[in-house]
């Protein structure tokens, strides 16, 4: 039995539905069980929600040519999917949707408020809208299907006030929901309830965690994430023209990869997955006889000992220098301390093991923040001249060097400095963990496409 997730960047238009189809047709040929589907929203509904909300939340009546457009969006589907006896049914279920979806932004009109409980709910509708369009064709061409808009994903409140996922009971919910009865299980992306039962969104990409959670729930044999990507790629292709597919990862590969930016998965998403050990298969769907990536924990070995590249930017570095720091118990607590305060995200860490200076990247965004609170906490030890600078630059990138070949391989870093030496790219701060997986440097945005052809050169070249 497999699982299938049909993502945002997949599911465009008629041809896709019908190409979904196609999926489906041969999982069933193939399988004994029939697979569960997990389906996100039209490309760029989710986006025409939010403005709506965004609109009907400032008073504005704009929100109803938004719908509007979303309604002739989806008669046009219809109309390419089903024979003219066949449209009513449908065109009737999804006009009592956006009905719906109408009346709650008039509410949020006439109150000027969208809270965020509200936000979730109106974006729910794009699911809920793929759901009927998919569920009813499947209908049509002969399946058994069923809706499920809540397997029973539950969050919870952790120790910092944020929800996350209670795994156990929402794995044991999943199983009663999913793991009885017969046909295709189709299932809304994305969504999941609290404790006091309100709908709340998982993330911006979630229908792929609701995917992972539902094969390990479910005990899966595969799960595919269906893109509008041809799988993982070794690098950014619109810096690297010669990045290619890479055939097959490892769990911890994929992982280091996405953390770095590989757009096509989310790390959040592999872990319910890689946990169960389950295979995972990254796809396109306009591209169907295309193998993608595997993602699995013994891929098959590879001669490069570079998986693949990818970079974050743009960020920020602030550098903390200081005589005052060398020997002294807890500074670099206090630091990551003030910035977890800050609700500032620490991307890397260098220091230098005479303790003189240590260094945190982060998102550019958090720059000015980062650096008030940590003046605001430090403030004693600048007066007392233990601390002399903080050193902020802007405009940088994060490049990463991933995989496991990489461990016990002598020579790697060597390589990898003299190819940006050569090309003239200077580097910041480097890291590596003692896992040898995965090597980052920071060094000037501007520098970032040169840099990524680099080191593509000269181990994937």
């Amino acid at each position: 039995m497999r699982v299938l997730s049909f993502g945002e960047q997949a599911l465009k238009d008629v041809h896709s539905i019908k190409t979904l189809h196609q999926v489906v047709r041969q999982a069933v040929s193939e399988d004994t069980v029939a697979p569960v589907l997990v389906v996100s929203s039209l490309q760029g509904m989710r986006e025409a929600l939010a403005e709506a909300a965004a609109q009907a939340a400032e008073g504005s009546g704009g929100y109803l040519e938004r719908i509007e457009a979303m309604r002739e969006r989806v008669l046009e589907i219809i109309r390419g999917l089903f024979s003219p006896r066949n449209q009513s049914g449908v065109i009737t279920g999804l006009q009592i949707l956006l009905n719906d979806l109408e009346d709650i932004l008039h509410g949020v009109q006439l109150i000027r408020e969208c809270s965020p409980r509200t936000l979730d709910l109106v974006l729910s509708f794009g699911t809920r809208i793929s759901c009927i369009l998919v569920s009813r064709y499947l209908d049509t061409e002969g399946f058994t299907v069923r809706i499920e808009d809540n397997p029973g994903i539950l969050l919870r409140l952790n120790q910092h006030g944020m929800l996350q996922v209670d795994y156990q009971v929402s794995y044991d919910a999943i199983l009663s929901t999913l793991g009885q009865g017969e046909g295709i299980r189709i299932v809304a992306g994305g969504l999941a309830y609290t404790e006091q039962g309100a709908l709340t969104a998982l993330q911006p990409d979630g229908s792929d965690l609701s995917a992972s959670l539902i094969a390990a729930a479910l005990a899966a044999d595969t799960f595919e994430m269906w893109t509008g990507m041809e799988g993982v790629m070794s690098a950014d292709p619109h810096y690297v023209p010669e990045a290619f597919v890479i055939p097959e990862l490892s769990y911890q590969e994929a992982m280091e990869l996405s953390y770095f930016g590989a757009r096509m998965i989310h790390s959040q998403s592999l872990v319910p997955a890689m946990e169960a050990v389950i295979p995972i298969r990254v796809r396109n769907l306009e591209r169907v006889e295309s193998p993608g990536t595997r993602i699995c924990a013994d891929p098959r070995h590879k001669q490069t000992a570079i998986a693949g590249i990818a970079s974050i930017e743009p960020v920020a570095l602030v550098n903390i220098e200081g005589g005052g720091m060398v020997g002294v118990p807890g500074i670099a607590a206090r630091i990551f301390a003030t910035l977890a305060g800050a609700a500032v995200n620490i991307i890397m860490i260098s220091q230098a093991s005479s303790e003189h200076s240590i260094c945190v990247v982060f998102r550019q965004q958090e720059a000015e923040r980062a650096l008030e609170a940590l003046r605001k906490e430090l403030a004693p030890e600048i007066r007392a001249k233990q601390i002399q600078n903080f050193d902020l630059r802007k405009d940088l990138a994060i490049l990463a060097a991933i995989g496991e070949n990489m461990r016990g391989t002598p020579g790697i870093s060597g390589k990898l400095f003299s190819a940006l030496g050569r090309a003239k790219i200077n580097i910041l701060a480097i890291a590596q963990g003692s896992s040898e997986t995965n090597i980052s440097f920071v060094i000037e945005k501007a520098a970032e496409p040169e840099a990524l052809r680099t080191v593509h050169r000269a181990f994937l070249g």
